[in-house]
């Protein structure tokens, strides 16, 4: 059985211009000590997919309208808020985009490290310290002794990014949700920290979630990648399936916009024409039917069922049909062995 289950999750948020479907039948599957990179444009529904797992969509505007999300066999959906407060930081783990929004500037880093510790195991506060200190030094804070009582605007970007890591750390939970945790950070420290990850992740056996735009980061960390458009899954495979034999024409176009090192003469790169869609109204067909090239009438009458191209490999795609016409695509970028 798999750690995490998603089944047909739609989240919706009720604005006064109308109902924003932000996500529309997501299933994904997590396995134990897994990576699974969840990809897309701004607005694909990544985040919200994460902050649903998590319980944390704010109500109003926002609703889980439906779906099951399955973790450890529990319906992480029907649990109360007290039985759901357990689950969070101790079994689940986060890090959030911006680190400085989302630690307490009115608390030392220290306390905000201790305050899961005492709250979930049950420990001293001496002994919370302690651990504090030690998950510091863990994700590689130097002087952690002293460090613990800095307060979060007296750390850099990196420093906060890391103690990010060492709060959702903390209490040794089974899964780990990293919504893009190299946005804002120079490319250096872009580099530490997904070294970090993968160095923890191995030590603690920890499955992730990675929720990124960024292709090199998924190619680096990530086993298994889920690409989602419009607020649905288009595709989903190991990551040589996805960068080497992608079969949905959004995933072509996203390796496609990637600069490449291996050519020796210029490349420009290509964006994907057109704009997302208009998830006030979306589409009843392909969500990525306005901006395919391969668009066929039925892409904008009905959404494709989900094909499976292997036992890891799923694409949801009218080309997949018998009847579609053959459409020929060279495998894009190349990925380096992990």
């Amino acid at each position: 059985m798999a750690l995490l289950e998603i089944r047909d999750l739609h989240v919706s948020f009720h604005t006064y211009a109308g109902e924003v479907q932000a996500v529309r039948g997501v299933n994904l599957t997590l396995e134990k000590g897994e990576a699974l990179a969840i990809v897309g444009e701004s607005g694909s529904g990544k985040s919200v997919t994460a902050q649903a797992i998590m319980r944390l969509i704010p109500s109003p505007p926002g609703k889980i309208k439906s779906g099951e999300i399955l973790f450890d066999g529990k319906n992480l959906l029907k649990l109360t808020e007290k039985e759901m407060f357990q689950v969070r930081g101790s079994e689940i783990g986060m890090i959030f985009q911006d680190p400085m929004t989302s630690l307490n500037p009115t608390m030392t880093v220290g306390k905000q490290i201790m305050e899961g510790l005492i709250w979930h195991q049950r420990i001293s506060p001496s002994e919370a310290r302690q651990r504090a200190v030690e998950m510091l030094r863990l994700v590689g804070i130097p002087s952690p002794e002293t460090r613990i009582n800095n307060y979060p605007h007296e750390f850099s970007g990196g420093m906060r990014q890391r103690a990010m890591i060492a709060i959702a750390l903390a209490c040794n939970p089974k899964i780990l949700i990293a919504d893009e945790p190299t946005t804002a950070l120079d490319v250096t420290i872009q580099a530490q920290i997904i070294e970090l990850l993968k160095e923890l992740q191995k030590k603690t056996d920890t499955a992730v979630i990675l929720i990124t735009h960024d292709l090199g980061v998924v190619a680096e960390m990530a086993q298994r990648v889920a690409v989602m458009y419009g607020g649905k899954v288009v595709e989903t495979g190991t990551v040589e399936e996805i960068f080497y034999r992608p079969r949905h024409p959004y995933t072509w176009g996203l390796l496609a916009s990637m600069p490449r090192l291996d050519l020796d003469r210029k490349q420009e790169l290509k964006p994907i024409p057109g704009s997302p869609p208009d998830l006030f109204d979306p589409p009843k067909g392909c969500p990525f039917a306005d901006r395919c090239p391969y668009t066929m009438y039925i892409c904008n009458d009905e959404m494709p069922e989900v094909s499976e191209v292997s036992q890891t490999h799923r694409v949801s795609c009218w080309l997949e049909h018998p009847e579609a016409p053959s459409v020929s695509h060279e495998p894009i970028v190349r990925i380096s062995s992990k």
